[in-house]
């Protein structure tokens, strides 16, 4: 049985209609006749939703139980048992609840269309893997679950269900999408039109890209290699020469004229391996090509049109850039170029021919020789064996003059002037097919010994001697210069090639054998350079930015700053070295010490220069990206401290004046038993404040490594009951064995730690059982246990509680600052303990606190942790999936204002003011606070 296929609904955001569609796609499936089932349908209790139902066969759900909790999931197996045609599953990014078949509903989709059942599901944007981070950074709001965009681009069909911002918010406003309680906080919040303007240019985005995609695979295997305008696409052809960067910014402004379109870059590489190209430029260009946003691309092609118009039409580019020839006017009467070449067969694709400073310069005389030149030696050898060598061949068939005939002696002639071209290169084969002529004529062609020739045909024997001779000298020296120009790009591929594995391994490999952290990737290239060439010294030197680019500061050392050296005695000016290489604008200069190099080395040259410099701004980008984090830190604390105290600060003081104001009025007869709870509400609120100041303060001297202490002995057995004391009436059992050693600590901070993780379990632990407190030694340290049977926390999410004022984007503002395990971290690490969590055995989580039971010796050169490094906030998962903050600041009066305002409890109503509650209470509402529900179903 075949695969079946999958249809996608996307949205920008909830409510944009996604789970209709996707109904009403089921309803008209179901009327033309096919067998259509509801897997799975979340109608969030909208009634035009929910009516879409009536008619529709629903599979019933399989039930689960979840830590006392129940929930409803799509039941896999009864689909698969009920085989319909198509099978409607909502919410394809869906987390299955723990001790389910398969973690995410996707895959219980692949389960079903790997039975051959069609499935119709939804999904949004947000949803998507890829752009997780991105929506996160736009809205504020981390979503935790997501579906990979594979399993989403592999689905037949994806339907975009798209509604502008101010509709959707309409939609919202009339109560079609949350309950009215709900409206105001989503509007001011997720929903406002910046938030849904950038998700719905997201949406489109992604879904142009699949389309894409989809017109690339069509057009593959249909086999069609025109170019269809579907999308705007720019390529620009790089030579390599120096007009690369006019190409480039030419093409991106053609570029940016349409939103939208894509610039890229392609190289073509001979096939034969030779080619003219600088790498340096090439480096220099691409770096440009992607900064603008382009990619850059390399072909290997024999003819350089042909392989440039293959790859445009590979990527249905729509316009083609090109330089205008180099070449002079009397090189191009014997061919057009490839800019001309490449226009007349570029058929659809539009094509721009840019001018630039190298148009018509032809090749420079020096590149000319460098080209067809060979060695001074060599070619001295190959005059010296014409002007020798054809004399005395001339006597030696002078002598044989009865037996050998003048056809011989040409074809003889002939063999010297190969002989003298594979020797000395084209011009001693040149001179030699001269001198040869001459000869053959003087001594061999009647009447002899006078240059006068009275045979037409030896005149024509001696013509073609002559264009023969050329002729195969001239392709003996191309041979051969192509053979030393292959062997030498073997050599420089070779060279690059090595360069190019130095940089991809980075300086981890060179960190561990050397064994020294400064040995960086500059360092190492310079290195490769001096061994490849055995260099005494290479520095790289950087202009100093007060210094004036002028021809006088090539020689003043003071102009120049040494950012890279390797070798001996580095160079100090561009002229202290035998060889130099500017790069970037001359703002930088590689030195070359130790020998002169020739000029074919100059490509390779460059190219190591081009990496220099890129390996130099990586360096600099690596130290810049090293001081962010502690200042992302830093903003990020800070940032959360204004955001916890601007609600944590404010609560306790409206509370206390609330009280104050109440006693202080003449308008209201207070009784005797107002009084006392006004003035207990004030007091509760104030020493609440009291302790958060406190908290701050710690937190602020853990930081500045200026908390004062005084460390003595400890009993367990004395500290836990104290802690207690200070918590109140909770269900605790101490279970501490005796003859246990005292810890060393601070008496107060060690109270203060106990209290943190006490209230931490008691919060979150089942009211049937109570909090275990027990106690061990080990090894000089005493461990003290607090175990609580409450939901427990994910492996994954252990080290988020001790990071300072976190609220992970979903937490209401109004439970402490998230300072409780960040302190009582912090404050046991500055003790010389530390806190760890364990999983309870049968469910739960165990706290852990190590502390010495001998006084520490300070330790030569040991910093303090900071407690912002060590430290971290009291957030817990509860059964329904929501994270729940301890502030730690311990107290009865606290845990009960907590319980009264969060409504879970009544124990806390008794001491609390009842307007401040009812105020919470409702501000608790109207933001959408629901403990029965996970965060991700509430979107």
């Amino acid at each position: 049985m075949g695969r079946g296929r999958l249809r996608v609904y996307l949205g920008a955001a909830p409510g944009v209609g996604k789970t209709y569609a996707m109904l009403a796609e089921g309803v008209r499936r179901q009327e033309r006749g096919t067998d259509v089932v509801v897997g799975y349908v979340e109608t969030h209790n909208r009634p035009r939703t929910a009516a879409l139902l009536d008619g529709l066969e629903v599979v019933p759900r399989k039930t689960m139980a979840y830590r006392g909790t129940t929930f409803t999931e799509l039941d896999v197996d009864a689909v698969i048992a009920r085989r319909p045609r198509v099978a409607l599953v909502d919410e394809l990014a869906h987390t299955n609840v723990p001790g389910s078949r398969n973690d995410k509903r996707w895959q219980d989709i692949e389960e079903i269309l790997g039975a051959g059942i069609d499935v119709i599901s939804t999904v949004n944007i947000q949803h998507l893997e890829s752009l997780n981070d991105v929506v996160e950074q736009i809205t504020g709001v981390p979503q935790r679950e997501t579906v990979p965009d594979e399993m989403v681009r592999r689905a037949d069909q994806v339907e975009l269900v798209d509604m502008t911002p101010e509709a959707l918010r309409r939609r919202m406003a009339h109560g079609n999408i949350y309950a009215p309680e709900k409206i105001d906080a989503a509007l001011g919040n997720y929903f406002r039109i910046g938030n849904l303007t950038a998700l719905r240019e997201l949406a489109l985005l992604w879904l142009a890209d699949k389309v894409d995609d989809q017109l690339d695979r069509y057009r593959a295997d249909h086999d069609i290699r025109g170019t269809w305008e579907a999308r705007e696409r720019v390529v620009v052809a790089l030579t390599g020469g120096s007009e690369g960067d006019t190409l480039i910014r030419r093409a991106a402004r053609i570029a940016d004229r349409t939103k939208g379109a894509d610039l890229l870059a392609v190289h073509v590489t001979r096939s034969d391996g030779l080619t003219d190209a600088n790498p340096a430029n090439l480096t220099r260009q691409r770096a440009l090509v992607e900064s603008l946003g382009g990619t850059y691309h390399q072909v290997v092609g024999t003819n350089v049109p042909d392989a440039v118009l293959d790859f445009a039409r590979g990527v249905n580019a729509t316009q083609l850039v090109l330089g205008a020839s180099r070449r002079g006017h009397f090189a191009q009467l014997f061919s057009r170029g490839v800019g001309v070449t490449t226009t007349a067969r570029s058929g659809p694709i539009d094509v721009h021919l840019v001018t630039h400073e190298e148009v018509n310069q032809g090749r420079r005389w020096k590149a000319l020789r460098a080209s067809w030149g060979v060695p001074a030696k060599r070619r001295n050898t190959g005059f010296a064996a014409a002007a020798i060598g054809l004399p005395l061949l001339t006597m030696i068939l002078d002598q044989l003059r009865e037996s050998v005939s003048l056809t011989t002696n040409i074809l003889v002639f002939q063999a010297a002037v190969v002989g003298v071209a594979l020797i000395g290169g084209l011009y001693p084969a040149i001179f030699a097919a001269i001198v040869g002529t001459a000869l053959l004529n003087f001594y061999f062609t009647e009447p002899l010994r006078t240059f006068l020739i009275h045979d037409p045909e030896v005149i024509f024997q001696l013509v073609v001697f002559v264009v023969v001779g050329v002729t195969v000298s001239t392709v003996v020296d191309i041979t051969a210069r192509k053979g030393r120009d292959a062997a030498q790009a073997r050599a420089d591929a070779q060279v690059l090639s090595t360069l190019a594995g130095d940089i991809l391994r980075g300086d981890e490999d060179r960190v561990s054998s050397e064994g020294r952290r400064g040995h960086s990737a500059l360092t190492g290239i310079l290195e490769r350079l001096r061994e490849t060439y055995g260099l005494t010294s290479v520095t790289l030197l950087e202009r100093d930015p007060d210094s004036p680019s002028t021809p006088a500061t090539q020689r003043d050392p003071s102009a120049w700053i040494i950012v890279g050296t390797t070798g001996g005695e580095p160079c100090t000016s561009p002229d202290a070295g035998e060889s130099d290489i500017l790069i970037d604008d001359d703002t930088l200069a590689l030195v070359l010490r130790g020998r002169a190099l020739p000029a074919s080395d100059r490509r390779v040259l460059e190219a190591f220069a081009a990496q220099a410099a890129v390996a130099l701004r990586h360096q600099r980008l690596a130290e810049t990206a090293e001081q962010v984090p502690p200042l992302a830190a830093a903003d990020k604390m800070r940032t959360a401290l204004l955001n916890a105290v601007s609600h944590d600060l404010r609560t306790p003081l409206a509370s206390a004046k609330a009280a104050v104001e109440s006693l202080g009025s003449l308008d209201v007869s207070w009784s005797e038993e107002d009084q006392d709870e006004l003035i207990a509400t004030a007091a509760e609120s104030l020493d609440r404040l009291d302790r958060l100041v406190a908290n701050l303060l710690d937190m602020s001297r853990l930081q500045a490594g200026s908390l004062g202490m005084s460390p003595q002995k400890v009993a367990a057995e004395d500290a836990v009951p104290r802690a207690l004391d200070d918590i109140g009436d909770v269900d605790v059992d101490i279970q501490i064995p005796q003859g246990l050693p005292e810890m060393v600590a601070d008496p107060a901070l060690l109270e203060r730690i106990l209290v943190n993780l006490i209230t931490n379990a008691v919060r979150h632990n089942p009211p049937v059982k109570p909090v275990l407190v027990t106690a061990s030694e080990h090894a000089d340290r005493l461990e003290l246990r607090v175990i609580d049977r409450g939901p427990g926390i994910p492996a994954e999410d252990r080290d988020r509680v001790f990071e300072p004022f976190q609220r992970l984007g979903d937490r209401d503002n109004h439970t402490g600052v998230g300072l409780g395990l960040a302190l009582s971290r912090g404050l046991a690490e500055a003790m010389g303990g530390s806190i760890t969590i364990e999983e309870t055995p049968g469910g739960g989580l165990t706290m852990v606190l190590d502390m010495p039971t001998k006084h520490l010796e300070p330790v030569p050169g040991r910093e303090e942790t900071p407690a912002g490094a060590a430290g971290g906030h009291g957030e817990r998962l509860s059964p329904d999936g929501t994270f729940e903050e301890n502030a730690g600041q311990g107290g009865a009066a606290e845990g009960k204002a907590r319980a009264g305002a969060t409504g879970e409890g009544k124990a806390g109503e008794e001491g609390a003011d009842p307007v401040m509650l009812a105020r919470v209470a409702a501000w608790r509402d109207q933001i959408g606070h629901d403990t029965h529900r996970r965060p991700e179903d509430r979107s």
